[in-house]
């Protein structure tokens, strides 16, 4: 998934899934840290995007311990400037055996990195990123992974819009090797068969499950010889789509992950054909906004109304004031004095700063990323969040 700028998931990688349990896994609840990585190995993938290996230490490796469908924030400094980005893991977890454990032998993390136009962090990976350079990266995070607990003769169909191929491809790897019966449905678009992030892996796995892997992909620029696969999908297109290529009544789950606009489109005709929301989970790769910043200076003058923020973090409690002209987010007052809270796209897309409100109140400015359920407990995004009570607690560790 390429920049999360990560609806009221999510871009680059990071998101929202259905209203559903999330599956249990330790790395699903644990409280994102960064760690420096060294890239083992960067791959071209097309002319604008490649995937990077990280190596991580067998002393790391329950650290990033994932799911399929997770993604992690890198951090570096560029320019003298500090810059996040969060990607989606685009290789399905591995399989260490206790003998791999007991050597002591390194795992391996990899990203799938598009550059986007006038993109600082995309571009510098493109050109400058290399074998041995090391990077902060964070542990993995998100809930955009199935919810399935057996997989014998399940179907899952992923949609999927350019560098949103990203997190499924660690699900239909996922899904098509822990079961001998179950059946994964890939409908992508791009513009032209240059763009097809993955096209070599996508056939080496459609060789490897021929009949329970099927591949649809439409080009939006390039003519191909199923009137149904060529040109932009839009709402005529998809419910042909889903009219002669797949069956929703025989779909158990749906993964969208892509643009805004594509993952509306197909959550609205999936809803108007039957399918039950709770079966379609998705993830935003952008919302169209330029990348945020999470933190901008404030300064509390002598004598000036302050909103009383108290941040716990790690079992300590830090507090800070925030003045009510500055209209600040919880996130940026809390940097203040508490510099390693958690954040990725500060714009409400990846949930790396999800805290629980414990005292007060606040009223958020976007949420892309948090079930229904998590805000009936209390949950918000610090980075959208904006108190409107006199004193405001939230509880990053809950």
């Amino acid at each position: 998934m390429s920049l999360f700028a990560t609806p009221a998931k999510t871009t680059g990688a990071p998101g929202r899934a259905a209203s559903v349990p999330a599956p249990a896994a330790s790395s699903a609840s644990k409280r994102a840290r960064f760690h420096t990585l060294a890239v083992e190995e960067v791959r071209p993938l097309t002319e604008d995007s490649v995937e990077v290996t990280f190596t991580v230490p067998a002393e790391l490796a329950e650290d990033y311990a994932h799911l399929p469908g997770q993604y992690v924030a890198l951090r570096t400094t560029l320019d003298g400037t500090e810059v996040r980005r969060s990607y989606s893991l685009c290789r399905a977890p591995e399989h260490r055996s206790p003998a791999q454990v007991a050597a002591g032998l390194p795992t391996r993390l990899s990203v799938a990195v598009k550059r986007d136009e006038g993109g600082l962090f995309s571009t510098w990976a493109q050109t400058a990123l290399h074998p041995g350079f090391e990077i902060d990266v964070m542990s993995p995070q998100g809930t955009f992974t199935s919810a399935l607990s057996d997989l014998d003769r399940r179907h899952v169909v992923g949609i999927a819009a350019g560098s949103g191929i990203t997190p499924l491809m660690a699900l239909a790897h996922t899904v098509l090797t822990r079961s001998d019966t179950s059946r994964f449905t890939l409908l992508y678009t791009n513009r032209s068969t240059l763009d097809v992030m993955f096209l070599e892996d996508l056939a080496d796995l459609k060789d490897r499950y021929p009949t329970r892997l099927t591949l649809h992909h439409v080009l939006s620029r390039e003519q191909r010889t199923a009137p149904v696969l060529s040109g932009r999908i839009d709402e005529e297109k998809l419910r042909t789509i889903l009219r002669v290529l797949i069956d929703p009544a025989d779909v158990d789950e749906w993964f969208l992950c892509g643009p805004l606009s594509l993952v509306d489109l197909c959550r609205t005709v999936l809803g108007d054909v039957g399918v039950p929301k709770e079966h379609v989970r998705f993830e935003l790769f952008t919302t169209g906004d330029e990348p945020k910043h999470a933190a901008r200076p404030v300064t509390v003058r002598a004598g000036e109304k302050t909103i009383r923020i108290e941040v716990n973090l790690d079992g300590v409690s830090s507090t800070v004031e925030s003045p009510v002209d500055a209209r600040e987010s919880v996130l940026n007052a809390a940097l203040r004095v508490r510099p390693d809270a958690p954040f990725a796209c500060a714009g409400g897309v990846c949930g790396t700063c999800r805290a629980r409100v414990i005292e007060g109140s606040v009223t958020m400015t976007e949420n892309y990323a948090l079930e229904p359920d998590e805000l009936e407990r209390g949950y918000v995004l610090t980075c959208q969040s904006h108190p409107t009570s006199d004193r405001v607690v939230v509880d990053y560790d809950v």
